[in-house]
């Protein structure tokens, strides 16, 4: 099973030559490389992203199927919908993009995931998206409450092309507060949809699905060719979400 080793500024091999399901890692796609600015632009913009853990080399992967939330598929569950509409209208509410992307990285890497034993945001991943987000390609949506960052996501975009990267909460519903925000935002800015990467009963739950790896990757190619969006959150912007919701 050849794995092919990248040396830094080498190109990537094609998505379709990641590992498959009779293999031991299904959708690795190659090892090495970096993890500057231009590599992780590279990678996104062709449907790749690292993942690895303490102790592993840089690995890249490029998952098939892969799970994307298309943003007008969006389910907005009753419950969710409540809160929404009390934290639209509550003055100490607000959501705001990338004022603490260092706070939000930091927590997301510290949370505790049901089910693993460690992070995959490694001290190099912290470092490199740190630098991705000071690039203008890495993104953070915080939940503030009182002053306080009560939850958030942060995330990659390219062009027109969003991909979700990890979430975290210190009061129940924030991190769902922040991701209804994002999509309420991408509805605003005409973004069709955000990779998930992975399929979670979670995202499913919130109306993300699988799709072919050719087919995300096509999407990603036209969503990344198109002009750059503004990252500013309106509160307007909860109006596409509130007033014209996907049925749950």
């Amino acid at each position: 099973m050849h794995l092919p080793w990248l040396e830094p500024g080498d190109p990537f091999p094609d998505p379709a030559l990641a590992w498959n399901d009779r293999q031991p890692a299904p959708g690795l796609l190659a090892a090495g490389g970096a993890l500057d600015v231009a590599t992780l632009e590279r990678a996104y913009a062709g449907g790749i992203f690292p993942w690895f853990s303490e102790g592993q080399p840089i690995l890249w992967w490029s998952t098939d199927p892969r799970m994307v939330l298309f943003t007008d598929e969006f389910r907005l569950h009753r419950s969710l919908r409540k809160t929404l509409a009390r934290f639209a209208g509550d003055a100490r509410c607000e959501v705001r993009f990338d004022t603490s992307f260092d706070a939000v990285i930091t927590a997301c890497a510290s949370s505790d995931r049901p089910g693993q034993s460690g992070t995959w945001i490694v001290p190099p991943m912290v470092q490199a998206y740190r630098a991705f987000h000071r690039a203008g390609f890495a993104h953070s949506v915080e939940t503030w409450i009182d002053g306080e960052l009560a939850g958030g996501l942060y995330c990659v975009n390219i062009g027109h092309a969003v991909f979700g990267e990890s979430m975290f909460t210190r009061v129940p519903d924030a991190s769902k507060i922040a991701l209804a925000a994002l999509v309420a935002w991408c509805r605003n800015q005409g973004v069709p949809m955000v990779d998930c990467q992975q399929n979670t009963r979670h995202l499913a739950s919130l109306g993300a699905r699988e799709i072919a790896r050719r087919q995300f990757v096509e999407q990603v190619a036209r969503q990344v060719a198109r002009p750059p969006v503004r990252w500013q959150f309106d509160p307007v912007y909860w109006n596409s979400l509130l007033s014209h919701p996907t049925p749950a």
